[in-house]
């Protein structure tokens, strides 16, 4: 089996920072593409973020210039630093991760639980 389990999520003031952290354990043989999305009451889930197993990285316009994710291979992990917060970002942040269990190369997709985040005005 295979968990994700975010961490980092809270309140922030506008303007401030927020670093979520996505932890991947179980049975796992390489991970692919590690995502960030969010969903904000009342909205679909969007993809803000992306990194590939090579560290190549994508952004939604709506994060660009303000989050950064990176990744930590020998960790599993994945991170999101989340610079200059706007209310708007007020949201359940989730990661998603492409994982091969074993040596078949199926990818199988996970989600983690959700961490919230919300950036008063």
């Amino acid at each position: 089996q295979v968990q994700l389990v975010e961490s980092g999520g809270g309140l922030v003031q506008a303007g401030g920072s927020l670093r979520l952290s996505c932890v991947a354990s179980g049975t796992i043989f390489s991970i692919n593409d590690i995502s960030w999305y969010r969903q904000a009451p009342g909205k679909e889930r969007e993809l803000i973020a992306r990194i590939t197993s090579s560290h190549s990285t994508d952004y939604a316009n709506s994060v660009k210039g303000r989050f950064t994710i990176s990744r930590d291979n020998a960790k599993n992990t994945v991170y999101l630093q989340m610079n200059s917060l706007k209310p708007e970002d007020t949201a359940v942040y989730y990661c998603n991760a492409e994982i091969q269990v074993d040596i078949s190369p199926r990818l199988r997709y996970y989600w983690g639980q959700g961490t919230q985040v919300t950036v008063s005005s």
